[in-house]
C-alpha cells in the first residue's frame, strides 16, 4: 500500500475547532451575569436580614414544639403539638386574651383611623397657623411608649390625676375612682392611650395622600354640580382607598402586636381583665419563664395575623386602579 511523501504538496485535511464560546454562551453569560448583579449588591443587606428576622423567627418558632421552662429545667425536649393542646383546648386565660386583642385592636383602630382622617382632612386645607398644628399633631408619635403608658396612667389615677374628676363633674362616673382597676372599664384606659399615640400615623399618610389628588378632579365635580360631601365620596375616598387598605393592614398588625401600654397601665390585670395576646407572651415568657408555651401563643398569634393579612391584601386587590 503506497504512501503519500511526507515532503510532497498533498495535505491532510484537519478538524478545525473555533476555541472561542458561541454567541448564544455569550448572551447566556451576560443575562446571567445582569440577573445576579443586584444580588450580588444586596448580599451584605439579605444576609443581615436573613440573621436578625428569619432565623430567631425559625428558633422561636421551634420553641413552641419543645418544653423550655426555666423553673423545670428536668422536663426539657420535644413535646409535638402538647402546647397547642393545652393553649386551645385548656387555657380560658388564652381565650379571654383573644378576646381582648381583638376589642383592644378593634377600638384602637377605629378611633385612630377616624381622627387621624379627621386631621387630615384639616391639614390639608390652608389656615393661619396651619405648620404650628401639624407639629403638635405629629408629636405623640415622637413620645416614647413607655413614657406614655405612665402619663395616661397617672391621669387616670382617682388621688392625683384630673381624669376621673373630669368624668365625675360631667357626669360619666358616679365618684372618682380607678378606672383602671374596674374589670368593666380597665380596657378603655390602655386604648386611650393608644388612640393618643397613633392618630398621628394615620394623619400623615392619609395627609400625603390627600395632597397627591389632583385639584382638576375638585374642579370638575364642582361644575356638576357635586356638594362637598358627593365629591368627598366621589373623588377623595376612592384615591383614599389604597393607601387607606395599606394603612388599616399595617397599623392592625402593629396593635395587635403592641403590648407596652398594657404592661405599663395595667400589666394584664385587674383579673386578666386587659390581658391580650402579646401581655400573655410576656407574661408567660418573662415571669412564668415558660418561653416555649410562650413560643405556642406567639405561632397562633402569628398565624391569625397572616391570615388576616392575606385576607385584606386580597381585598385591595379588588379596588379599583386610580394611577
Amino acid at each position: 500500500m503506497a504512501r503519500s511523501p511526507v515532503g510532497s504538496g498533498a495535505t491532510s485535511p484537519r478538524l478545525t475547532v473555533d476555541a472561542r464560546p458561541s454567541r448564544g454562551a455569550e448572551h447566556r453569560h451576560w443575562r446571567l451575569s445582569v440577573l445576579l448583579e443586584p444580588y450580588l449588591y444586596l448580599s451584605p443587606a439579605l444576609v443581615l436580614i436573613a440573621l436578625v428576622m428569619f432565623v430567631p423567627l425559625i428558633v422561636g418558632l421551634s420553641y413552641a414544639f419543645q418544653n423550655i421552662a426555666i423553673l423545670n429545667p428536668f422536663k426539657t425536649g420535644f413535646v409535638g403539638l402538647a402546647n397547642f393542646e393545652t393553649l386551645l383546648f385548656g387555657d380560658r386565660i388564652f381565650w379571654r386574651s383573644l378576646g381582648n386583642t381583638i376589642w383592644w385592636t378593634t377600638g384602637s383602630l377605629a378611633f385612630q383611623f377616624f381622627l387621624g382622617l379627621g386631621l387630615a382632612l384639616l391639614l390639608n386645607r390652608p389656615f393661619a397657623g396651619r405648620r404650628l398644628v401639624q407639629a403638635v399633631v405629629f408629636l405623640p408619635w415622637a413620645v416614647p411608649t413607655f413614657l406614655s403608658g405612665l402619663t395616661f396612667a397617672w391621669l387616670f389615677n382617682p388621688v392625683i390625676g384630673p381624669l376621673p374628676h373630669w368624668m365625675t363633674a360631667i357626669g360619666m362616673l358616679g365618684e372618682p375612682y380607678n378606672i383602671l382597676g374596674d374589670p368593666d372599664l380597665a380596657m378603655w384606659g390602655p386604648i386611650t392611650a393608644n388612640v393618643w399615640f397613633g392618630i398621628p400615623f394615620f394623619a400623615i399618610t392619609l395627609l400625603a395622600a390627600l395632597q397627591a389628588i389632583p385639584n382638576e378632579l375638585y374642579e370638575a365635580a364642582a361644575i356638576d354640580g357635586a356638594s362637598a360631601w358627593q365629591g368627598f365620596i366621589k373623588v377623595t375616598l376612592p384615591f383614599l382607598a389604597p393607601m387607606i387598605a395599606i394603612t388599616v393592614l399595617l397599623r392592625t398588625i402593629w396593635i395587635s402586636n403592641f403590648a407596652d401600654l398594657v404592661v405599663v397601665m395595667t400589666g394584664g390585670g385587674p383579673a386578666n381583665a386587659t390581658q391580650i395576646l402579646p401581655s400573655y407572651i410576656f407574661t408567660t415568657a418573662y415571669k412564668k419563664l415558660d418561653f416555649g408555651y410562650a413560643s405556642a401563643i406567639a405561632t397562633v398569634l402569628l398565624l391569625l395575623l397572616f391570615l388576616y393579612a392575606a385576607i385584606l391584601i386580597q381585598m385591595r386587590k379588588r379596588l379599583p386602579d386610580t394611577t
